[in-house]
């Protein structure tokens, strides 16, 4: 192969690239742990928390508690998501790890 090629290559997975970086920054997704949801986006940025107070009855130190679990559900769920996706292009390129 050569360098032309490469380059081509290369171009065309800094392509898929940012094109799948675009799709993960529009999918939402939520994890639930007792009363406190959380959204955050396949970049994992923090979209949304909400606290159902009403769960909790002024038990503050368990909503901190559910509140770091269910943040990361949400990142575990996107990192699986984001692998997903990344697989297909590792493929595309014959990059070992794609099946």
């Amino acid at each position: 192969m050569g360098m032309f090629d490469q380059a081509k290559d290369l171009y065309k997975l800094q392509k898929q690239a940012k094109k799948i970086k675009d799709e993960l920054a529009n999918i939402h997704i939520e994890a639930v742990e007792g009363g406190v949801k959380v959204v955050i986006n396949g970049e994992q940025h923090c979209i949304s928390v909400e606290i159902n107070h009403a769960h909790y009855n002024g038990n503050t130190d368990q909503i901190a508690k559910d509140l770091v679990i269910a943040i990361n559900k949400a990142i575990k769920k996107s990192q699986a998501i984001a692998a997903e996706k990344m697989k297909d292009i590792m493929g595309d390129m014959g990059l070992p790890g794609a099946q």
